[in-house]
C-alpha cells in the first residue's frame, strides 16, 4: 500500500493498521515521507480523529523513533511532571525542589516558551549561568546525588514527534486530542520516566479551553501511558487567569523562590502541592494525598525546598545566591503601571492575551529564533474577583524599552474585564483522571 493509500484511508475515517502507523512515524523520522503527504495525513487526522489502539501505537513508534533515556542507574522511582502550558504557570520550580527535598528522585525534561505560554528552560537560563544542557551520564549523576534535575530535551529524543510538530505548528493540526495526547506521552516515555503526573490546563489560557475537552485529552493521556505500563494521572487544572502573579523569566524565578522562602502562597504554591502530592505517592513516599502535601509543606517550612532549589542551580552551572537575595536575578529598567479604565470587579481574564503581552515585551518567542529578554515580564495586581478602583493597577510592566509600554497597556487593559457584580471564581482543580477513572472536583 502506498501512502497516498494510507492517506485517503484515514480521511474515509477508517483505522490505521500498526503498520501504516509505523511507516508514517518512520517516514517522519528520517524524512523520507515529504512533508506535503505527512501535513496530508495530519489534517485527515484532525478531520477523522484516531481510536485508542491507533493513538497508543502512534505514541510508542514515536518514542522508539531515536534514542530513549535509561535511568535504571538511579535507585527509586524517577517521577516527572508535564503541564500542557499556562501563564505564569511557574509549577516546576516550585514542586521539584520540594519532592526532591521530600526523598523523591525528579529527573525532568523541560522544554522551551513559544506563543503565549512560558518555558521552564527560558526561566532556569535567567540564572545567570544555569544551563540546562547536560550529557546523558551527567543527567543521570545529578539527579543520583541532590535528587532532582531539569534539563533539556536531547536532539535525537522523538525525532518523527520533532518532525511531525514542526508540520502541526504551521498547518493548523495543532488542536487534535491524538496528536496531542501521543506528541506528550511519547516525550515522556523516551525520557525514561518511571512515574507521570499530567498537569492539563483548561480555561482562557490553555491549548483546551473548555473542562470536558481538558478531560478528554486527560483521559487519552492516561490510557496511552497505562497501555505502556506506567504509573500515570492527570490533574485537570484551571488556567482562567495566571496561575502564579508574575508572568516573564526572571520574575518566575522570583516568585518560585519567593514561595519556597515563604513569603508567598496563593494559587501557584496550591496547585504546585497538588501536583508535587501525587508525585510523592507515586514514589511511594506519601501514603496519600494529604500526607503527600503535609510532607511539602514541612520541606517549605524547614527552607529545605528552597536549599534543594540551590543546590539544582549550583549544580546546573548558575548562582545559587539568587535564591537567598534576588538582586542577583535580571532586573528591568523600568516598571509601569496598567491603570484600570473604571471602577468594579475583575469579573473575566483573557489570559492568552495576557501571555501574549509579556511576549510584546520580550519575555517569550513569536518565531524559535527570537532572543528572549530575561528580566523583563508583567506582575499581576489582581485576581479574579478583586474590586479595584478606577486608575488602581490591574498590573505592573516590567521592561527594558519605554516605547513598547503604551501599546502593552491597551492590550492588558482589553485582556481584563471589570463588572459591576462579582463573579463566581471558579475552581483549580476540575478533576482527578486515573487509570481507575475520573473524579471531578
Amino acid at each position: 500500500m502506498s501512502f497516498v493509500d494510507t492517506i485517503l484511508k484515514k480521511k474515509a475515517g477508517l483505522p490505521l493498521s500498526d503498520e501504516e502507523i509505523r511507516t508514517f512515524a518512520r517516514g517522519a523520522a528520517d524524512g523520507s515521507i515529504p512533508d506535503y503527504q505527512l501535513s496530508s495525513l495530519l489534517m485527515a487526522i484532525c478531520f477523522q480523529g484516531m481510536n485508542a489502539q491507533e493513538t497508543t501505537q502512534l505514541t510508542m513508534e514515536m518514542m522508539h523513533s531515536g534514542s530513549v533515556v535509561d535511568l535504571s542507574q538511579i535507585d527509586g522511582v524517577c517521577v516527572d511532571k508535564h503541564s500542557t502550558g499556562g501563564v505564569g504557570d511557574t509549577t516546576t520550580l516550585v514542586l521539584v525542589p520540594l519532592a526532591a527535598a521530600c526523598g523523591a528522585k525528579v529527573a525532568k525534561l523541560s522544554g522551551r516558551g513559544l506563543g503565549h505560554t512560558g518555558g521552564t528552560l527560558d526561566k532556569l537560563e535567567s540564572i545567570p549561568g544555569c544551563s540546562v544542557e547536560k550529557t546523558q551520564e551527567g543527567f543521570v549523576e545529578q539527579v543520583k546525588k541532590i535528587g532532582c534535575a531539569v534539563i533539556g530535551q536531547t536532539g535525537d529524543l522523538c525525532p518523527a514527534d520533532k518532525a511531525l510538530y514542526a508540520l502541526r505548528d504551521v498547518t493548523g493540526t495543532v488542536g487534535s486530542i491524538p496528536l496531542i495526547a501521543s506528541s506528550i506521552v511519547s516525550k515522556k516515555l523516551a525520557s525514561g520516566a518511571g512515574a507521570i503526573v499530567l498537569d492539563v490546563k483548561t480555561g482562557s489560557g490553555a491549548l483546551m479551553q473548555t473542562v470536558e475537552e481538558s478531560i478528554q485529552l486527560a483521559k487519552a493521556m492516561v490510557d496511552i501511558g497505562t497501555v505502556a505500563g506506567k504509573p500515570i494521572l492527570a490533574l485537570v487544572t484551571g488556567m482562567d487567569q495566571p496561575l502564579g502573579t508574575h508572568v516573564g523569566n526572571a520574575l518566575e524565578v522570583k516568585e518560585a523562590i519567593d514561595i519556597l522562602s515563604g513569603r508567598a502562597g496563593g494559587d501557584l504554591l496550591e496547585v504546585s502541592l497538588e501536583l508535587g502530592s501525587r508525585m510523592l505517592i507515586a514514589s511511594g513516599i506519601a501514603k496519600d494525598v494529604e500526607d503527600g502535601k503535609a510532607r511539602m509543606m514541612q520541606a517549605l517550612k524547614s527552607g529545605a525546598g528552597l536549599k534543594k532549589l540551590a543546590e539544582m542551580i549550583e549544580m546546573q552551572g548558575g548562582d545559587p545566591r539568587c535564591c537567598e537575595e534576588i538582586a542577583y536575578l535580571p532586573h528591568a529598567a523600568y516598571k509601569i503601571a496598567v491603570p484600570a479604565l473604571k471602577s468594579g470587579y475583575v469579573a473575566q481574564m483573557d489570559t492568552t492575551q495576557i501571555g501574549y503581552c509579556a511576549q510584546d515585551l520580550g519575555a517569550g518567542r513569536k518565531v524559535k529564533t527570537d532572543v528572549i529578554d530575561p528580566a523583563v515580564g508583567l506582575v499581576m495586581d489582581v485576581r479574579l474577583g478583586d474590586y479595584v478602583q478606577e486608575g488602581e493597577a490591574l498590573a505592573t510592566l516590567y521592561l527594558n524599552k519605554r516605547e513598547l509600554a503604551a501599546a502593552a497597556i491597551e492590550k492588558m487593559q482589553r485582556a481584563i474585564t471589570i463588572a459591576k457584580e462579582k463573579p463566581e471564581l471558579p475552581p483549580l482543580v476540575y478533576a482527578a483522571v486515573s487509570p481507575e477513572g475520573i473524579v471531578r472536583a
